[in-house]
């Protein structure tokens, strides 16, 4: 093996450049170009097209040899110790079977990054293939997967080409065995196994290869991780196989990623389906599992959005029918009852006409067509959760999963864990020494984690609590100022009141807060578990999943929670209201809009969901298209002449182990606002779905523009967070059953419908719904500083059921109160078990796993085994039979004959 440096690359190109010479002199004789003074007169042919080949490949400079992996190192003056661990990783990776070629820091753009190619030859792929135990094509499939679809003519505007649906053929796979190397089709050696494999099976090479002297067993120093954290390479990266927005030059290159480009990464073609297969094939398992998943999710979506709307499109219709929000409006009923001041000093006696709009508004959302929309999202979840399985199944079959065990990669002990865990201890099963954590220490650095996540999330109620004060005090500044809106506010005096202006104000500093903590936890939560020291990789992966979707949950819902089931329900009656932190404060507990507050937990909803997808975008999107701008512009110009394939990888964003991990976590939180919620904004999943029709296109740009290529991984499922959604799921069950009951005011308004009504109609209700108080009763501390506000009124209204002045259980709550309470609570036991109850039969229903994916797995497990022992005999009469040949026979004609009854019998 002969590793190729400065002065032999020199030659090289000497040699390359007098053939790319002749081949121009030859291309040129026929055009009548003979000269080189005339070839240098030619638009577009510059002296570096003279001095350089092509660079813009994926092989070596012998032109037959595929770069499998890029290791990247700038020479500093004082690094010997890191001079010194690249001499002896690179000469460990040549022990290994890995062929390096360098390239000189003189040749590459910034004059002093060297780069490092690595090229696995069949006997190292063969290898570690029987090592990681890879599948592959033995034999074609002969089980037809086609399924006549009804109406298919109706699909094809939303297809793609065959070719880059189905990238490559249908195939019986069995684990490889390098002594059965004839019982694969293996037509070329070369390309037998894809690059996604090949990368994958070096990048497992270099996460094991020691960098140690000879003679010194040193664990810590192994593996490239270590090696890029330590400053010895800059970057460890697959390349890309060409420029994503033209095909490569070379006919040996796939030009995969320039498919993926054109039929998936652009917005335009938001209406088309996702090539999954190539996604797969070009960038592994994993990342397919992740697409297939969002795909599925925004497909789902839209049943949910066309549900939502249709219940939105209720409310508008039953507009005019409303007849409580008439009543509130009507001059001689609304203008006519005088309201209790809803804070201390600051606020003044208030006519319930005042809040004409708000009560239309809340109308829009707050209907008898929530109640069913409810409903509906509890079944949809279930029914989006079971289809997913369903389809998982049929992808584990179709991408050869179906008998994955979680990967070796994923097992294997975290370098830090080797590290940080100096005590060793015999494993029984490899009867190996190996690190582990005593149990003392487990336990204090479990305790410190937990004391740090409450801590953390304490944080964030006191923050929230913040927030609720802010809305009290600023409540009064509002409501001073905005005493009669019509008069004083001429142009939006009509819009705005003084809770709308609260809600809107405090939803936007909550919403600021919210992404201010968000910078913080991400932080917070890498830290504990970098603390707690986790073994394995999917060990630290689950382990922040789960304290991440805490922080994530309690950030980004509390304040919603707060919205829905506090405000409004510890509030009292006017002699006797109840007050935050105590009466000294003078924060008065809010109290909800005589229509409900579920208009306000709609807007803070709206404000904190759009909020956060607008801003993700923004940082998806936007702020990597500014960055890289310019870059891209410069290498459009003749990129394969200036820049090499690895030169314009590397300045492309590194994928981390957990670049995925932010992708699930942005989805599931969308999906928990969604699902937890919808009652209070039945528009909500129709957000969510133009948002992933957008969050489909713009991932697949940034995986195929802005990020270097991943190493392929293999995963059969979406992990941890298939248990989140399922948690999240059955949550949402209980939340939208309380919304209804608590925060709607559907109940009260079918109570008095039902048993309070004397003419069988909502005439009356909102008369029905208030209160009296005497005005003399309020403490002259609390009463307006305005004294003419009320008009010499001697009582005022407030919203609950309570006994009148002079009664004899003066301001107790009435029977009608109780009624109240007992249907809220019969409604939310009736609402849960039936939602439950269809949820568990439509999971008892639909089965996981499709019955003609469970046939054809049995199917093909049958076929494999006949095959192989078919195999096996036809392999024991060869050798039979050759310990009775007497005459030599050549090697090539008993290949021949081998291979000739090995076809017949498979």
């Amino acid at each position: 093996m002969r590793r190729i440096t400065g002065k032999a690359k020199d030659e090289t190109l000497i040699e390359l450049q007098s053939t790319t010479d002749s081949q121009i002199g030859d291309e040129n004789s026929g055009n009548g170009v003979n000269s080189q003074s005339e070839r240098e007169k030619l638009p577009g042919h510059t002296e570096t097209d003279k001095l350089q080949p092509n660079k813009d490949t994926v092989f070596f400079r012998d032109g037959v040899r595929r770069i499998d992996f890029v290791l990247s190192y700038v020479d500093e003056k004082d690094g010997e110790k890191k001079q010194e661990r690249r001499r002896e990783f690179e000469a460990n990776l040549e022990k290994a079977g890995l062929e390096l070629e360098t390239e000189d820091k003189t040749d590459s753009k910034d004059q002093k990054s060297y780069f490092l190619k690595i090229h696995a030859p069949w006997d190292v792929l063969a290898t570690y293939a029987d090592v990681l135990k890879i599948k592959v094509p033995f034999k074609v499939s002969d089980i037809p997967h086609g399924r006549d679809i009804p109406w298919e003519w109706l699909s094809h505007p939303f297809r793609l080409p065959e070719h880059v649906m189905h990238p490559q053929s249908d195939y019986f796979t069995y684990h490889f065995d390098k002594t059965k190397t004839d019982f694969y089709l293996i037509n070329d050696k070369e390309t037998f196994f894809p690059p996604s494999t090949r990368n994958r099976i070096v990048f497992y090479i270099l996460a094991r290869c020691p960098y140690y002297k000879e003679g010194r067993k040193e664990k810590d120093k192994t593996g490239i991780k270590r090696l890029l954290s330590n400053g010895t390479y800059t970057a460890a990266f697959p390349l890309h196989d060409c420029r994503y927005w033209k095909r490569a030059r070379n006919a040996e290159c796939e030009s995969e990623r320039y498919n993926l480009y054109k039929h998936w990464a652009r917005f335009l073609c938001f209406y088309k389906e996702q090539p999954l297969n190539l996604i797969r094939k070009y960038y592994g398992e994993k990342i397919g599992i992740y697409f297939a998943w969002l795909g599925f999710y925004t497909e789902m979506l839209f049943f949910a959005a066309v549900m939502g709307l249709i219940c939105f499109v209720y409310g508008v219709l039953s507009y005019d029918d409303n007849i409580s929000s008439k009543e509130i409006c009507d001059a001689e009923i609304g203008g006519s009852i005088l309201m209790c001041p809803l804070c201390d000093k600051k606020c003044t006696f208030w006519t319930l006409n005042s809040t004409c709009l708000s009560s239309w508004q809340s109308h829009l959302f707050d209907n008898e067509g929530t109640v069913f929309f409810a409903i509906f999202m509890g079944i949809w979840v279930t029914l989006f959760l079971e289809l997913w399985k369903r389809r998982q199944a049929r992808l584990e079959y179709e991408w050869d999963l179906v008998d994955f065990e979680e990967e070796q990669q994923q097992l294997q002990i975290r370098p830090e864990f080797e590290i940080k865990c100096t005590n060793r201890r015999l494993n029984k099963i490899t009867q190996e020494m190996e690190p582990y954590l005593p149990i003392t220490t487990k336990c204090a650095r479990y305790c410190l984690s937990a004391a740090t996540v409450i801590f953390w999330i304490s944080l964030i109620i006191a923050c929230i609590i913040g927030v609720i004060a802010y809305r009290l005090a600023v409540y009064a500044s509002f409501a001073s100022v905005i005493k009669d809106p019509v008069r004083k506010i001429q142009l939006v005096g009509r819009f705005i009141t003084p809770q709308l202006a609260t809600s809107v104000t405090a939803s936007c500093i909550n919403f600021v807060t919210i992404m201010v903590l968000n910078f913080f936890y991400e932080r917070v939560a890498i830290w504990i578990t970098d603390m707690e020291i986790p073994k394995t990789h999917l060990e630290y992966e689950n382990r922040l999943t789960t304290k991440m979707f805490m922080f994530q949950f309690v950030n980004y819902y509390s304040s919603c929670f707060y919205v829905a089931f506090f405000k409004g329900k510890f509030v009292n009656y006017p002699g006797d209201y109840s007050y935050m932190f105590g009466k000294w404060t003078n924060l008065r507990n809010e109290e909800c809009d005589p229509g409900g507050c579920l208009i306000e937990l709609s807007t803070q909803l709206v404000i904190i969901m759009a909020g956060k997808q607008l801003w993700g975008n923004i940082q998806e999107a936007l702020l990597p298209l500014m960055r890289n701008w310019w870059s891209s512009r410069r290498g459009r110009h003749h990129p394969e002449n200036h820049y090499s394939r690895w030169e314009q990888d590397h300045v492309l964003q590194n994928f981390s182990q957990l670049g995925l991990f932010y992708e699930y976590l942005e989805m599931v939180i969308q999906f928990g606002f969604i699902t937890l919620f919808v009652a209070s904004f039945p528009l909500a999943p129709l957000l969510a779905l133009f948002n992933n029709i957008l969050e489909i296109r713009v991932d697949a740009w940034k995986f195929t523009t802005q990020f270097r290529r991943p190493v392929a991984a293999k995963a059969r499922s979406i992990g941890a967070w298939q248990e989140i959604l399922n948690a999240v799921a059955i949550l949402s069950v209980v939340t939208n059953a309380f919304i209804m009951a608590f925060t709607s005011d559907m109940i009260p308004r079918m109570v008095y419908l039902y048993a309070y009504s004397k003419e069988g109609s909502m005439k009356g209700y909102v008369n029905n719904s208030l209160s009296v108080f005497h005005i003399s009763q309020i403490d002259k501390p609390n009463l307006p500083d305005d004294d003419d506000s009320f008009d010499n009124s001697t009582t005022c209204r407030y919203r609950d059921y309570r006994y009148p002045p002079g009664h004899d259980k003066e301001y107790t709550h009435t029977m009608q109160f109780w009624h109240i309470l007992a249907a809220k609570m019969a409604f939310i036991i009736i609402m849960e078990h039936v939602v439950f109850v269809v949820k568990f039969f439509v999971a008892w229903m639909i089965p996981d796993i499709p019955s003609d994916v469970k046939a054809r797995v049995k199917r093909e497990r049958y076929l494999i085994q006949e095959y192989l022992h078919n195999y096996e005999v036809e392999r024991l009469k060869l050798q039979l039979s050759a310990s009775f040949i007497t005459e030599p026979v050549s090697e090539i004609s008993s290949m021949t004959d081998k291979h000739e009854v090995l076809s017949e019998c498979l």
